[in-house]
C-alpha cells in the first residue's frame, strides 16, 4: 500500500476528527461534546485536535459549513438528471425524506444554530454560506420546474422553503417521510400555480 502524503494523512485525520465530532455532538449535545471526547472517539490525542481546529466551535462551525455545502452539490448533481417535473419533485422528496429522517442532524443543528447565534459565533463568511445554500437550491428548483417566482417568492425563499422542511426539528418526531410529504405537497402547489399563470398569460396575449 502507497504510504499517504503529509497533507493526504492530515486530510484523513481531520475528516476522522469531524466525523467524531457529529457523533459525540448528536449523542451527549453540544455542551457535553468536549474535545478529549472527540479526539478519543477519533482515536487522536488532543494535541492532533488542536492541530486541525482552534477549538470546539471551530469544529461545529465546518461541521455547519460541510452540512451546507453538501446539500448544495448533492441536489445539483442529483436533479440535473430529470426533466420531468412530477419525477423531479418525487426524488427530491425522497431525498428530504431520507436527510430528515436522520433525527439527529435535524436536532444537533437547531441546538448549533441557536448556540451559535447566542454566543455570536456565526459571522459573515457562515451566513453568507447558508444564504448561498438556500439560494442555490431555489435556483435549481426555479430552472428544473420552469417556475415564474412572484414576489414575494424568490430563489432564496423556495430554496429555503426545502431545506427548513428538511431539517425541521419538528417533522423529526412525525412519521417517517414526512419531509417528503410536505415538499411534494408545497412544490406541486408552487408547480401547478406558475404553469396556470403561465398558459393565462400566453392565452391573454
Amino acid at each position: 500500500m502507497a504510504r499517504l502524503t503529509r497533507e493526504q494523512s492530515q486530510a484523513r485525520t481531520r475528516n476522522k476528527l469531524l466525523e467524531s465530532a457529529y457523533q459525540i455532538m448528536a449523542r451527549f449535545g453540544y455542551g457535553g461534546a468536549s474535545i478529549e471526547r472527540i479526539a478519543e472517539d477519533a482515536g487522536f490525542s488532543k494535541g492532533a485536535f488542536y492541530s486541525n481546529f482552534v477549538s470546539k466551535e471551530d469544529i461545529f462551525i465546518q461541521l455547519l459549513e460541510d452540512n451546507a455545502g453538501r446539500d448544495v452539490a448533492e441536489l445539483t448533481e442529483l436533479l440535473d438528471k430529470y426533466d420531468n417535473p412530477e419525477e423531479l419533485i418525487d426524488v427530491l422528496a425522497n431525498w428530504a425524506s431520507e436527510r430528515g429522517g436522520d433525527r439527529r442532524w435535524g436536532l444537533l443543528a437547531i441546538e448549533l444554530l441557536r448556540r451559535a447565534q447566542d454566543d455570536e459565533m456565526l459571522g459573515d463568511r457562515q451566513i453568507k454560506l447558508f444564504r448561498d445554500q438556500w439560494e442555490g437550491v431555489g435556483n435549481i428548483l426555479i430552472r428544473k420546474l420552469g417556475l415564474a417566482p412572484r414576489p414575494p417568492a424568490s430563489a432564496f425563499y423556495i430554496g429555503g422553503i426545502v431545506l427548513e422542511l428538511t431539517y425541521s426539528g419538528i417533522s423529526s418526531f412525525l412519521k417517517d417521510g414526512a419531509p417528503g410529504v410536505l415538499l411534494k405537497i408545497v412544490l406541486g402547489s408552487m408547480y401547478r400555480d406558475s404553469h396556470r399563470a403561465n398558459a393565462t398569460t400566453a392565452v391573454s396575449k
